[in-house]
């Protein structure tokens, strides 16, 4: 299938989204312009945080509904997230492996520990972060996913988004990359360039880098990869986001 053709400021709209076969529902809610009092903001935070467990728990259920699916069925338990779902960076890493799929966790292992150390670097904590994957389930022998599993869980990431709300996603390894902008061209091409990518009428900061796991087999990446976070601190900073 061929890719539409993109323009130089690397926008991805919904027409380039629809296209890889992504359902988009947008939101005909009014935008509320008033001023929000210090207190009643509290209150908002607390509803949101309700809301948003909530509707978790329901994608959770979504996801665990698919049927006829060789990763669910070769799978112990779906790895839908954890960390903070309030924080404003969204980790969306490839697919759970044999560890993470025994425990329900992201990035654990030695995976984990590199990434933890990945984040110190740049004076970020992985609890404090969102952290989840464009596949849940795990690929038998941890394989790569195929681009017709990626398509078909890629609605799947784009509901968590819209639920999570970040203000920055990064996006780790190829999959997560095709999962959410359509992309399955070297991530070597594509990694450390912001992008926009549109779900649900919202427009999110969006960079590509390499997942940790990677960077275990292939170290000396690891140079591109500080590129990358310092990049991501620097928009954290432009942003003046308080992670």
């Amino acid at each position: 299938m061929s890719k539409k053709v993109i323009n130089q400021n690397t926008n991805y709209n919904v027409e380039l989204l629809n296209s890889i076969g992504s359902s988009f529902i947008f939101d005909k809610n009014p935008i509320n312009r008033l001023k929000i009092t210090t207190n009643n903001l509290n209150i908002k935070n607390t509803v949101n945080e309700v809301d948003k467990t909530r509707a978790l728990a329901e994608l959770k259920i979504l996801i665990n509904s698919i049927e006829d699916c060789s990763l669910k069925n070769n799978s112990k338990k779906i790895v839908l997230g954890d960390g903070n779902i309030n924080s404003s960076i969204m980790l969306v890493g490839e697919a759970p492996d044999l560890r993470e799929d025994s425990t329900g966790l992201t990035f654990t292992g030695e995976v984990g520990t590199l990434l933890k150390k990945m984040l110190i670097a740049i004076n970020i904590k992985k609890e404090n972060i969102y952290s989840t994957y464009a596949i849940n389930f795990r690929p038998p022998e941890d394989r790569k996913p195929t681009s017709i599993e990626i398509k078909r869980y890629s609605p799947f990431l784009q509901k968590h988004i819209s639920i999570i709300k970040p203000k920055i996603i990064i996006l780790m390894g190829s999959t997560a990359m095709e999962s959410l902008t359509g992309l399955n061209s070297k991530i070597s091409i594509e990694r450390g360039k912001w992008k926009e990518v549109i779900v649900q009428n919202t427009s999110y900061n969006v960079i590509i880098t390499f997942n940790p796991s990677y960077l275990l087999r292939v170290p000396e990446n690891k140079k591109h990869s500080w590129e990358d976070l310092k990049k991501i601190k620097q928009k954290i900073i432009d942003l003046k986001l308080n992670i």
